[in-house]
C-alpha cells in the first residue's frame, strides 16, 4: 500500500503561514509607535521566531516535509524580518543603508538557492547561516523593544548585534556563493 503524501496545510506549514499573517500586524504596531506598541511588536516578533523553530522541528518529527513547506518557511522568515527591519528605519532604530545591505543579501542568496535548485543542486542552511539568523533575530527583537528598562539600553545592544549580524550576513552569503560555484564546477567537470 502506497503512503499518502503529507497534506499541504499541515501544522508546520500553518505555523509558517501564521508568520506571514503576523507581518501586517507588526507593521501596524510599529507604524503607531509608542512604548506599548513597541513592546507588543517585540512580543509578536518573538512569537514569530518561536514558530520558526517549532515548524521545522514538527515537520521533521511528524515527517511532513513538503516542497510547499520548503518554499514557505524561508519566505515567511524573510517577510517578517524584512518588514521589521524596514519599519525600524523611520523610527531611527536602524540605518537605511544597513537594512538595504541585509535585505539585498537575503534576496541574492534566495535567488542563488532558486538557481541552484533548478540545476538540481541543494544548498542547505549552513551553521554560519543559522548563526546569522540567530544574530539578526536577536538584533531585530532588541531594536523593536527599544525602550530601556532600568539601566538596560536595548537600543544600544540591538545596534551592536545588528552590526554583528551584518558581518555574519555577508560572511555566510559569501560561503553560500562559494559552495554553489564549487559544486557547479565539480558537477561540470564530472567529479561529483
Amino acid at each position: 500500500m502506497k503512503e499518502k503524501p503529507p497534506k499541504l496545510l499541515n501544522t508546520p506549514n500553518l505555523l509558517s503561514l501564521s508568520r506571514i499573517a503576523a507581518v501586517p500586524i507588526l507593521i501596524l504596531l510599529l507604524a503607531f509607535e509608542s512604548r506599548v506598541t513597541s513592546r507588543l511588536a517585540a512580543i509578536l516578533f518573538l512569537i514569530a521566531i518561536f514558530t520558526d523553530l517549532l515548524d521545522g522541528f514538527l515537520a521533521r518529527r511528524q515527517q511532513v516535509i513538503t516542497n510547499f513547506g520548503r518554499f514557505l518557511d524561508p519566505v515567511a522568515d524573510k517577510l517578517i524580518n524584512s518588514a521589521a527591519l524596514i519599519m525600524l528605519i523611520p523610527l531611527s532604530r536602524a540605518p537605511a543603508w544597513m537594512v538595504f545591505l541585509i535585505i539585498g543579501r537575503e534576496m541574492a542568496v534566495t535567488g542563488l538557492r532558486a538557481m541552484a535548485s533548478s540545476e538540481g543542486i541543494v544548498i542547505d542552511a549552513s551553521m554560519l547561516g543559522k548563526r546569522k539568523t540567530l544574530t539578526q533575530n536577536a538584533a531585530i527583537f532588541l531594536l523593536i523593544f527599544h525602550y530601556p528598562i532600568y539601566s538596560l539600553d536595548f537600543h544600544l545592544y540591538g545596534t551592536v548585534l545588528l552590526w554583528m549580524a551584518l558581518a555574519i550576513t555577508y560572511w555566510s552569503g559569501i560561503a553560500y556563493f562559494t559552495t554553489f560555484f564549487r559544486t557547479v564546477s565539480l558537477t561540470s567537470s564530472g567529479e561529483t
